[in-house]
């Protein structure tokens, strides 16, 4: 096997094939140190706690665990009717040498198997028996696929759970629930079963459908007379967010959270509650009113805070706690520095938890939905420590500031030319409008090129890294970004400078340094 670097707190261990790759995983679920592990292809990505084991101690470690146990498949059938109209289906038709419907006869008449999962919760990768298909992803992904989408990329077949960003070739669509959080498992396909394509009738529904529901759970009814906050104005994005939900990766579950974890803290630690509760991030302006005594706080970004109540304007200063009564009203400006706001109250925000969560992970659709105006959100009523204020202040980047960022290179940056590597260190990169929680697209004015063209086999990555697309203009991966990608990585942020690439907004410059 061949261990790379994937990031100051992983590794990407290479095998032969993907059933090594399975057993490999198989045999690592005991080694100390693993926080998690992120089969793939042809690999397996292992993060690791540097508090309790190095990246040299655990390779060793690696190496030394015997992965002889077989592959053994499950034999459950799923049977998924598609409609075979494709944005994609001709062209890809014409790559592979084929006529449409010879293609569309190949993908139904081939047997497929669920080998892992990952890119997003529901999302299966779909090995067949039939060698036409090896599709190349697009030399530039799409900023929205639609949810149900049945796509080709490399050997795999997959099914888009919901809508996201993607690079596969469309070639066909299913009205399959591939995820539900209600089902018991959420995932139709989990690795290891069998699947069957069918064509669909024009009038009828997928057979292995369930009953629709939303994506995102409700936001719980509010009692006023309780604490609770209510969105006035909403902002560009408002969502609640916490700690994240690490440790799902075997159900394509990536541990999203907030994307300003030391405002998190901070915010936390200033009302007295646990570090990981539940708070509110806002990207942008936004107004908001509370119901209940209470007390709140806001860290993050930096801008004009104004809190009214029934008398008037009340003094309100980021990072200190301030105490709340029912009916203020807190308005946040557009901020002039960083991107995202945390609001912490004390107690924390009371809504309902996704497997163990109550951060709203947008690629996967968990957790509580996007907050709109006129939403409501309780807030608990635990009690845990006095009230602070933050120790220090924070100096973020406001548009057109140029910041640093540390990064590990690899695992792919041998993908790269010697002018590529050098080009990602000592070029600007400007951070542009077309960023979510999701990834932070870059643009810079040379391209990265690659030395190695062929396609990559899909493999695990974590928040942080940095992937190029064929255009050769970078994405930062964020915290709600896919457990898997077929693109390759050139390095990974720091794990000590990841918050403050959550907090980077559109116009900033970024310059890397290894």
């Amino acid at each position: 096997m061949r261990i790379l670097q994937a990031s100051d707190r992983a590794l990407l261990v290479e095998a032969t094939d993907l059933a090594e790759a399975m057993r490999m995983n198989r045999a690592w679920e005991q080694v100390p140190g693993i926080i998690e592990r992120i089969p793939a292809a042809r690999t397996v990505l292992v993060r690791f706690d540097p508090a309790q084991v190095s990246a040299a101690s655990l390779a060793a470690a690696l190496e030394a665990t015997g992965t002889d146990a077989a592959h053994k498949s499950t034999k459950h059938e799923v049977v998924i009717p598609v409609h075979y109209d494709g944005e994609d289906l001709a062209e890809v038709a014409a790559l592979l040498g084929v006529s449409p419907e010879e293609l569309v006869t190949r993908h139904l008449a081939a047997h497929w198997e669920v080998a892992f999962s990952g890119f997003a919760p529901g999302f299966g990768y779909l090995v067949g028996d039939d060698p036409l298909f090896q599709v190349p992803r697009r030399s530039s992904p799409r900023t929205r696929v639609p949810a149900g989408a049945v796509a080709l990329a490399g050997e795999f077949t997959g099914v888009y759970p919901r809508e996201s960003p993607g690079g596969w070739q469309l070639i066909g669509r299913t009205d399959a629930v591939m995820w539900d959080i209600n089902r018991d498992p959420p995932a139709l396909l989990a690795p290891g079963a069998a699947v069957r394509f069918a064509r669909a009738r024009r009038d009828s529904a997928a057979v292995v459908a369930v009953p629709g529901r939303r994506e995102v759970p409700d936001h719980p009814a509010v009692d006023r007379r309780a604490g609770a906050i209510e969105v006035v104005q909403t902002s560009l994005q408002l969502l609640v967010q916490d700690a994240g939900r690490p440790g799902h990766a075997a159900l394509g579950v990536s541990a999203s959270g907030a994307a300003d974890r030391r405002a998190l803290r901070d915010a936390n630690r200033a009302v007295g509650n646990e570090p990981g509760s539940a708070v509110v991030e806002s990207v942008g302006g936004v107004v908001l009113r509370f119901r209940g005594a209470g007390v709140a706080v806001v860290t993050g970004a930096i801008g004009a805070l104004s809190l009214v109540d029934a008398v008037g304007p009340r003094t309100a200063v980021h990072g200190v706690p301030f105490a709340t009564a029912d009916g203020d009203e807190l308005t946040l400006g557009h901020p002039t520095n960083g991107l995202r706001y945390t609001i912490g109250v004390r107690g924390g925000v009371d809504v309902a938890s996704a497997l163990g969560s109550r951060a709203s992970d947008t690629l996967a659709g968990l957790g509580p939905a996007a907050l709109l105006s006129g939403d409501s959100i309780p807030i608990g009523s635990t009690r845990r420590g006095v009230v602070e204020p933050i120790a220090a202040e924070r100096m973020l980047p406001a548009p057109g500031d140029l910041v640093e960022l540390q990064i590990t290179l690899g695992p792919r940056d041998d993908w790269f030319t010697a002018k590529a590597r050098a080009t990602l260190t000592e070029q600007e990169w400007l951070v542009t409008s077309r960023s979510d929680r999701v990834g932070m697209r870059l643009q810079g004015d040379v391209p990265l090129e690659r030395s190695i063209l062929s396609e990559l086999p899909s493999e695990g990555a974590v928040t942080g890294v940095i992937q190029v697309p064929p255009d050769g203009q970078p994405v930062l991966f964020l915290p709600d970004h896919p457990l898997t990608g077929g693109y390759p990585i050139i390095g990974a942020v720091t794990d000590r400078c990841l918050d403050l690439a959550g907090q980077l907004p559109p116009g900033v410059r970024i310059r890397f340094r290894v």
